[in-house]
């Protein structure tokens, strides 16, 4: 008899998707203090974010991999305790080229939180429940990115930069704690040798599943880019306090949050494709909203404040529709190979994060209008891919 697969709950689900975000933003507010302390640019200190996504794309694949290998539970602790020595080496560093290598290696250990968590949710959970339980799991996030600075600035302001990365240190040890005394075995099969090459194939001549790739990079993308500039236009800019940014994150959290619960709310109407689209179309209204009044001209009062933040909301309401569906959608069709695929996945869309984030730190010039027209092209290429996307595809094996 075949055994049944337990269900993590949907906390833990939470907690172990959302460190690698809250990890990736916490320090943001820091930006120009630690550019400053480490006697280096904002374009060099941009690229602590892109290594991250970097080091994440790798360790996906690896993570996903082991997975299918050593089981879904082992993964998980592995990659947390090698997350918690880059944390610790993020915390030690003392120069741009020790941070950018510890970044890497935190990055790596957390990209188990993304991959293996979502080939459980996958396994464990099917059909329409699987749609509403990644909205739900989406909603709860978008405050993740959010939580990261609102800690990190008032962490900086009281003991400096890094006793951040020291916070994270402290978190890997407690989320390594409640994962080893809360996560059972999900994956029933025995293990099984899968190979690579045959998986990659099947995905490389799946149009399908790059147009998901590509959604789920650009999406992320320009969340994680407006998070590595958006702290040199706030606090350089506006003038605001590292802990005063913090709080916006907070506000703008919301846009993603109302988001996901649009999309949940539509799926009982529209098809998962449609709401993409609508997803993207909302994107780009955001992004043409703040590139045409980024190009009119702003300074730095109180309406320029307001006009810029509701022009990121309507633009991170877009991605919160979209995502979960993107994410839900994207493997439907490899029930047989998740966590194989899941890492091929992984890998392809956060190699995709990662040259967006590096094209912000390469464009990053202290101009206000450079991000929102970036966001804007990246905006219109995601509606001409969802354009595409066909509904009522039939499963495979």
């Amino acid at each position: 008899m075949e055994r049944k697969i337990s269900t993590p709950s949907l906390l833990l689900f939470i907690i172990l998707v959302g460190f690698p975000q809250i990890s990736e933003t916490i320090y943001t507010p820091s930006l120009p203090d630690i550019a400053s302390q480490l006697q280096t640019s904002g374009n060099a200190i941009q690229l602590t974010l892109s290594i991250y996504f970097l080091g994440f794309a790798f360790g996906v694949f690896c993570w996903g991999r082991l997975s299918d290998s050593i089981g879904r539970r082992r993964a998980m602790l592995w990659g947390i305790l090698v997350y918690g020595l880059g944390s610790l080496g993020c915390y030690l560093s003392d120069s741009i080229e020790w941070l950018l290598l510890s970044r890497f290696i935190q990055a790596f250990g957390a990209s188990t939180g993304s991959v293996v968590t979502q080939t459980i949710l996958r396994e464990s959970i099917e059909g329409a429940k699987r749609h509403a339980v990644f909205a739900q799991i989406s909603a709860a996030l978008a405050f993740s990115p959010a939580i990261g600075p609102l800690i990190g600035g008032w962490v900086d302001q009281s003991l400096g930069f890094h006793a951040v990365f020291l916070t994270l240190v402290v978190m890997s040890v407690a989320i390594y704690l409640y994962t080893f005394t809360s996560l059972p075995e999900t994956r029933v099969a025995s293990p099984v040798s899968i190979r690579t090459a045959s998986v990659a194939k099947r995905l490389l001549s799946d149009r399908r599943v790059w147009s998901f790739a590509f959604l789920i990079g650009a999406t992320n993308g320009i969340l994680f880019s407006y998070y590595a500039e958006a702290p040199f236009i706030f606090i350089d800019f506006f003038g605001m306090t590292p802990g005063m940014f913090g709080f916006l994150g907070i506000f703008v959290a919301l846009s993603s949050v109302l988001g996901a619960m649009l999309s949940k709310r539509l799926l009982g109407r529209l098809p998962a494709e449609k709401i993409i689209l609508i997803g993207s179309l909302v994107t780009t209204l955001g992004a043409i909203c703040l590139t045409g009044f980024t190009l009119i001209g702003m300074s730095p009062s109180v309406l320029s404040f307001a006009v810029m933040v509701v022009s990121i909301f309507i633009l991170l309401l877009g991605i919160g529709i979209a995502i979960p569906n993107c994410l839900s959608l994207a493997l439907v069709n490899y029930s047989d190979v998740l966590g194989t695929a899941g890492a091929i996945l992984g890998l392809s869309y956060y190699v995709v994060v990662s040259l967006i984030t590096s094209g912000m730190s390469y464009l990053h010039n202290g101009s206000l209008v450079t991000m929102p027209l970036y966001f804007l092209l990246l905006a219109i290429v995601m509606v001409l891919v969802s354009g595409k996307l066909k509904a009522n595809v039939t499963v495979k094996g």
